[in-house]
């Protein structure tokens, strides 16, 4: 995996992904910010991954997925280096009559196993989530 920033105005960074996909990344403070800072970016790195494996998950179950959103909050350390500390991730599932175990286990199997960002910030941040299932509309 490979990954390229370059500076490109004031406090504004071009951030390209070794598969040729761009985003721009700002200072969090900067007055004209053009984009998330970078850690923001980390942020959500970790929903991305955990969304991805419930989704997945949830599809190989057979469970008819039909929306899934992950809200975090996180704390971060107050002094350099300015680490995650806590994390505290909202899984919101929606679906079409969907079990309650497999959901719970999904997002087991996710933060648990699967997510490399959620196995790396575990390893600085105390991670809690919780989870709402909602019922998909006709």
């Amino acid at each position: 995996m490979k990954a390229r920033v370059q500076w490109k105005e004031k406090r504004n960074f071009k951030g390209t992904s070794g598969s040729g996909h761009g985003v721009v990344m700002s200072a969090s403070a900067a007055e004209e910010s053009l984009g998330p800072s970078p850690m923001e970016m980390v942020l959500l790195g970790l929903g991305g991954c955990s969304a991805y494996d419930v989704v997945n998950i949830l599809e190989k179950m057979r469970q008819e997925i039909t929306d899934c959103v992950v809200e975090m909050e996180a704390e971060r350390a107050g002094s350099a280096p300015r680490v995650f500390v806590r994390i505290h991730s909202r899984f919101r599932v929606t679906g079409r009559s969907l079990d309650p175990r497999k959901v719970e286990r999904a997002v087991e199997l996710s933060t648990q196993k699967y997510c490399s960002a959620s196995a790396m910030l575990a390893r600085t941040a105390a991670m809690t989530r919780e989870i709402e299932i909602r019922e998909a509309g006709p």
